[in-house]
């Protein structure tokens, strides 16, 4: 059952994000304007060492006033892939320099009211270049056990879509599955 959009318009735009009304009509033939948020896409990156950890940042998010583990992560830029913005964004958010940035998986996180997408990243750690130029991102930069990922998730440490999508992800991965 698909939905036909009759048209859509714009009530606000800034570079950040863009609120749109989307004049729809439903299978059933009810017509309505559904509000879409149309957000800029998000590179997540995550990076692991030798030694099975993964490069983790704590941080607070002012929105919903919560303190979190969160992967690197940010919007990609109109002049570069998204695999270019996640290794942007590392070396930015965490000082590290990453190796071969491989796809790990892609979701759209709230698709029935946001057109966002966010392209998930896997990378091996490759070089501290020094301290992150991104100063206000977090407060502790550090390597976390994948074997430690499930209680963090579990007690709500990580909470973000785009850091609980990769670090799940990893898991399965790391599983076998």
């Amino acid at each position: 059952m698909q939905w036909k959009i009759h048209g859509e318009r714009p009530i606000y735009e800034n570079p950040w994000v863009n609120l749109w009304l989307v004049d729809v009509e439903q299978p059933d033939g009810h017509r309505w304007e559904h509000h879409v948020l149309k957000l800029r896409h998000l590179a997540v990156a995550a990076v692991v060492n030798d030694q099975k950890q993964v490069l983790m940042m704590w941080r607070h998010r002012f929105i919903t006033d919560s303190w979190a583990w969160e992967l690197p992560m940010g919007l990609i830029e109109a002049d570069e892939t998204p695999a270019e913005a996640a290794a942007r964004e590392v070396l930015e958010e965490t000082g590290w320099k990453t190796g071969e940035v491989k796809p790990l998986i892609y979701a759209q996180p709230a698709n029935g009211i946001t057109d966002s997408e966010h392209f998930v990243f896997r990378a091996d750690a490759v070089e501290y270049t020094g301290p992150p130029t991104e100063r206000n991102e977090s407060d502790r930069i550090e390597w976390i056990p994948l074997a430690e990922l499930r209680g963090m998730i579990d007690r709500r440490e990580i909470v973000s879509s785009g850091s609980l999508v990769g670090v799940l992800y990893l898991l399965l991965d790391e599983a076998g599955l």
